[in-house]
């Protein structure tokens, strides 16, 4: 019996999350810049319809579309979606059996778990028919591409004029949207609703239950507005809203390969660059020069800046062993330029690293125009202290094959990677040459270094060292039509579950176009004009009806828009894995706020009570907390978190020692408060236990039914079993 009511109470409130087959742009971008490359270099030659027309084909078998491998050859289909174990192709790409493939010689580990990867995601491949490599390129017409939506500047638009009362200039865009689709908004949020709703936005903890009481008695536009600001100058503002940053930079603290002991490419001190990306947000840093010094820092202030740091949003990617040998190289300068284009720009500009990308304006020369400028910058690990200097031969190759030459002459680093601070620095001023198809041995015309056409009114060309401060400034440059935009849709992203363009790291042809046009481009403006300034742009939004409205609305308004596009009501969200690990230890009492930044901690461990933005994050083996509830690849740029419902997030939480610890937290707090042996103190335990960990009391039913549990047999073991059922709870793991 008590097994049973324990389950009830653990899944009362629980939330199915249910997800269609879609394909997503990742999934076409995944296929066109890790997957066709391999087989236009490796397979093509014997398994297209060239091929066949040649008489060259082998097998049967062609590659050179989806119909092709679906149908198969003469062992019959080569991959079978969603089952890597089940497909021919990944047997013989991995040399499982007689057929190998490609003769020549295996693939590399790494390509081929690409392809399982590929093939587990659902093997999306865009190709309907034969994609043989066309003689010639065809002419693209820049000033008529430029003409796409997201490659115009944006402008300030006229709030329309609308029946309902906008609180801001973006309700008068929402409003308008919705009396266009005949919709009703909701009514506004309640105010212990929308007080808890904030303090969970903004510093990514829930609000007491004194400042809940305190709001409530005073729930007016003031008092609002007043807590705002204390929200958004205390630290843990800067601590909620690294994590968004953090994981478009992909940040991490080791490498997806590492051999035994080898140390060499792993970041002890990687801290040091989430620490300077929390003091950065803390202190309202411009959004311009955020970005500027995460690209030149040492360039624009001196090797000796403070703001070095900054220099691991490069410093801190994907490295491999065996660097001296180019196309290893070129994976890592391809890592570089897909966190400056995905990241900042919202473009996929490495689809063009093998051929001139196939939906949007960005020529190959393009790509390695980028890949010259990393082509040319050196990861350095810097000394913390100068004694702790040792001499270290730099043997890199730069992209013409000739050693690279350390200009400097200072090429000091420690041997122990815990004596350093992982970043960038500059290296001998290289042009690439394209490789044809990806091919670093087939070498096309060479490409000067410089920005994307696409986004200039002239030819930017890099001319000063590696390029990396001329590049810092024509990203943030006020012509660069999508700058401000990502970043804005980025924000509003996090607060509205998705945002104004739901593909945040894809503003190209293949990208969602805008839900509300007008309103990003309106509030990317005012932006920029407003100095760039994040908090000024947290302000808008939550100051704005649209956030302050309820997460209910009418039946009819749910029917016609289910999906919520047009925002009639607040989306009602999830925590992310940080969020709600940090809402359990401020509910139990054991968050540790006393210290903002330091070295990394493990949040499966029940000793380690600091906010869960401080996690260490491996690439090698990602902490199993953090990956059981979503947190994304740190090998590669993410623009979302994906949200999963899997029976072992339930086993976690009922079995996990961490979830143990917190369960006894809780009820060691209860008994602190309401001795045993006292008097009849089962309601007012109860009532505190729910004011405490969600911030409102019990209903009549929540009541009746803990009362029941707690009198029916040991008050020790009840009331520990009670506090662990209230913790697993989906009411704290949401967002109203």
């Amino acid at each position: 019996m008590k097994k049973l009511v324990f389950l009830f109470m653990m899944l009362h409130g629980c939330v199915s999350l249910l997800h269609g087959d879609e394909v997503s742009r990742e999934q076409v971008d995944f296929f066109e810049s890790k997957i066709r490359p391999v087989l236009i270099e490796h397979c093509l030659s014997c398994h297209s319809e060239e091929a066949r027309l040649s008489s060259k084909l082998k097998g049967g078998l062609l590659l050179d579309s989806r119909e092709g491998w679906e149908v198969g050859g003469d062992n019959g289909p080569a991959i079978v979606p969603g089952k890597p174990r089940e497909s021919g192709l990944l047997s013989a790409l991995s040399y499982e059996h007689d057929v190998q493939m490609p003769p020549a010689g295996k693939l590399s580990d790494r390509v081929i778990e690409d392809f399982k990867q590929w093939i587990q995601d659902g093997a999306i491949d865009p190709r309907t028919t034969g994609t043989a490599v066309p003689k010639g390129k065809p002419q693209v017409d820049l000033a008529e591409a430029k003409k796409f939506w997201s490659f115009q500047r944006p402008q300030e638009h006229t709030a329309p004029v609308t029946q309902h009362e906008p609180s801001r200039k973006i309700d008068s865009f929402v409003l308008a949207r919705l009396e266009s689709e005949r919709l009703k908004p909701a009514p506004m949020a309640e105010p212990r609703v929308l007080i808890r709703r904030l303090y969970l936005d903004l510093i990514g903890v829930p609000p007491t239950a004194e400042q809940l009481d305190a709001f409530m008695a005073d729930p007016t536009d003031a008092n609002y507005e007043k807590i705002v600001e204390q929200l958004l100058s205390s630290p843990a503002y800067g601590e909620r809203w690294a994590r968004l940053w953090l994981d478009v930079a992909r940040y991490a603290e080791d490498q997806a390969h590492i051999v035994g002991e080898d140390k060499s490419l792993t970041y002890p001190n990687a801290y040091l660059y989430r620490d300077w990306v929390i003091d950065a947000l803390n202190r309202d840093l411009n959004y311009a020069d955020f970005i500027r010094l995460q690209v030149a820092a040492d360039l624009i202030e001196g090797e000796d800046s403070e703001n070095l740091p900054a220099l691991g949003f490069l410093g801190l990617g994907p490295k491999y062993y065996d660097r001296g040998r180019l196309f290893v190289m070129a994976e890592e300068w391809e890592d570089r330029v897909d966190v400056i284009s995905r990241g900042v720009l919202g473009l996929t500009v490495v689809c063009a690293r093998c051929h001139d990308h196939k939906y949007d304006p960005i020529k190959t020369d393009d790509y390695y125009g980028l890949a010259g400028v990393f082509a040319s910058t050196q990861m350095f690990n810097k000394p913390l202290k100068k004694d702790a200097q040792n001499p270290a031969t730099v043997d890199e190759k730069a992209a013409d094959g000739v050693k690279r030459e350390n200009e400097t002459k200072k090429s000091e680093e420690p041997k122990n990677p815990e004596e350093a601070m992982h970043i960038v620095r500059e290296g001998k001023p290289t042009d690439l040459h394209v490789f044809v198809r990806g091919d670093v041995d087939n070498k096309g015309a060479l490409v000067t270094r410089g920005f994307l056409p696409l986004l200039t009114e002239k030819q930017i060309n890099f001319t000063q060292g590696s390029g990396r401060r001329e590049l810092a400034e024509a990203l943030v440059d006020s012509s660069n039509p999508v700058t401000a935009r990502v970043i804005v849709n980025r924000i509003w992203a996090a607060y509205f579950g998705k945002g104004i363009v739901a593909t945040g790291s894809n503003f190209g042809t293949l990208g969602e176009r805008p839900t509300h046009p007008e309103l990003l481009d309106d509030l990317s403006v005012r932006f920029v004009n407003n100095g760039s300034s994040l908090k000024w742009l947290h302000r808008e939004i939550v100051f704005s009806r649209t956030y302050r409205q309820s997460s209910q609305a009418d039946p009819e308004t749910i029917a016609s828009d289910p999906e919520n596009r047009w925002l009639a009501r607040m989306p009602r969200r999830r925590l992310g894995a940080e969020g709600w690990r940090d809402a359990l230890l401020t509910a139990t009492g054991q968050m540790d706020r006393s210290r903002i930044g330091g070295a990394s901690i493990d949040p499966s461990d029940a000793k380690q009570n600091r906010r869960t933005v401080y996690s260490r994050i491996s690439r090698l083996e990602l902490n199993r907390y953090l990956a059981l509830y979503d947190f994304p690849d740190p090998n590669v740029t993410a623009e979302k978190r994906a949200e999963t419902t899997t029976p072992l997030q339930k086993l976690f939480v009922i079995n996990s020692p961490f979830m143990i610890a917190q369960a006894d937290a809780l009820e060691a707090k209860v008994l602190q408060i309401f001795p045993a042996g006292s008097d009849d103190t089962t309601v007012p335990r109860v009532t505190w236990i729910y004011r405490t960990v969600f911030g409102r009391p019990p209903t009549d039913y929540e009541l009746r039914l803990a009362e029941q549990y707690l009198r029916g047999g040991s008050e020790s073991n009840r009331l520990k079993s009670y506090a662990h059922a209230i913790l697993a709870t989906n009411e704290l793991q949401f967002v109203d």
